[in-house]
């Protein structure tokens, strides 16, 4: 057998033997915690930690761990954040790969995959945090600009490392972190905008179903634009009659109102509580050759005086924000929409159309549809559903997280009984 020769060796110098990587820290789960990380969630609790073997205390805020269950099998690698009550989430099950950013991009290309097979041009959600492997995280594409929100201590660490993945997986001309979010408060993190690539455009551009429409990022909500109801737009754009007279509540930038507009509808009311939205749905009527009404203020006040009024639509939007953000605010929130939808019902014609939307995940679908039933009940009406509509597929649901189904929207036939 020949010889094996040696390792090169420069005079006098012996060979380094590899550096060791120390591992991340262990985070030891309870006996029987791991049931439903095993069956795909990514979230851990903190009541669920074993906090004598590994005290959540004495890890830093936003830190890389190991996730164990009580028998040291490795379930994950997650990032914590010791002062929330959701205190660690799973970034990577692959022992092989921990989090950085080769991770990250991975994450996003594969992201970036779905969504250029669901559309033709760059305007939708890129990245729906858990649903896409990146709990925390959401990136929306505006063409060439990128806008995405933060809303962890885990992902605010990393977030040089996204930066960097953003830039080489889509190369933007911009990208804006609009972290002025609530949810940022919850993980003691502060409210910013900034700009790590680019300069802070004035006014993002939004392309959907051959509309456009503009949006000024000082007076934007979240990351501008609601992708989530563009497929819930198709769909009214089918069922929309031309000739209606409709009303879009909690319009925002008008996207109901205008789609029915150039849809035929004979006129529009956009109802909002901010005066900076209504001139921007104004605007984007305009931009798209049409006109709509606007009326400022609560919805409820607004609705109950159109009442008043005696004024009737063909086809009625509800769109409003959460009514139920925590389990508390239940029975409340359920007051509030079955409200909304029993005012909006002695607002339609004999025969109209009802879209009754609700974002609260503490919402069943089918406890929206019961509240909408019952509001029917009490105004006399009898109400058919016609479609059932959910979010946009450029926010995918995780099977295994139920709290990326949120969206609900209900299509609905009203007529007098």
């Amino acid at each position: 057998m020949p010889a094996v020769a040696a390792p090169f060796e420069p005079p006098g110098v012996a060979c380094a033997p590899p550096t060791a990587v120390a591992p991340l820290p262990p985070l030891r789960l309870k006996r029987g915690e791991d049931r439903r990380l095993r069956a795909g969630h990514l979230w851990v609790f903190s009541n669920e930690v074993d906090n004598e073997a590994t005290p959540l205390v004495e890890l830093p805020v936003g830190a890389l761990v190991r996730v164990l269950s009580e028998r040291e099998q490795f379930l994950g690698y997650a990032y914590v954040n010791p002062h929330a009550l959701i205190c660690a989430r799973i970034l990577s099950r692959s022992a092989a790969h921990p989090p950085d950013r080769s991770l990250l991009a991975h994450r996003m290309r594969v992201a970036l995959a779905l969504r250029e097979r669901l559309y033709r041009a760059p305007y939708y959600r890129w990245v729906f945090g858990e649903s896409d492997g990146l709990p925390g995280l959401v990136l929306d594409r505006y063409g060439e600009s990128v806008v995405g929100q933060i809303a962890t201590a885990g992902m605010e660490a990393l977030r040089t490392e996204i930066e960097a993945a953003v830039a080489e997986v889509v190369a933007p001309h911009v990208l804006v972190w609009k972290n002025d979010g609530s949810a940022r408060e919850l993980e003691q993190l502060p409210r910013q905008v900034l700009t790590p690539i680019g300069r802070m455009p004035e006014e993002l551009l939004v392309l959907e179903g051959g509309l456009t429409f503009s949006l000024p990022l000082a007076i934007a909500q979240k990351t501008g634009w609601f992708y989530d109801q563009s497929g819930n737009r198709e769909q009214w754009r089918r069922l929309v009659m031309p000739g209606t007279r409709v009303l879009d509540v909690c319009s925002y930038a008008g996207g109901w109102a205008i789609t029915a507009l150039t849809r035929g509808a004979r006129e529009a009311l956009c109802v909002d509580a901010s005066e900076a939205a209504l001139a921007l749905a104004r605007r984007n009527a305009a931009a798209n050759g049409v006109s709509v009404g606007t009326e400022r203020g609560d919805a409820f006040d607004v609705l109950d005086e159109l009442v008043r009024r005696g004024e009737r639509f063909d086809a009625i939007v509800l769109d409003p924000p959460a009514f139920i953000k925590r389990k508390k605010d239940i029975p409340r929130g359920q007051a509030a929409y079955r409200k909304l939808n029993q005012i909006a019902m002695r607002l339609l014609e004999r025969d109209a159309l009802l879209v009754s939307c609700s974002c609260s995940y503490h919402l069943a679908a089918e406890e929206l549809l019961g509240l909408i039933q019952a509001a029917g009940r009490h105004a006399g009406r009898f109400v058919q559903v016609l479609y059932s509509g959910g979010q946009s597929p450029d926010h995918p649901v995780h099977p295994a997280i139920p709290e990326t189904r949120y969206l609900k929207a209900f299509f609905c036939r009203v007529t007098r009984e």
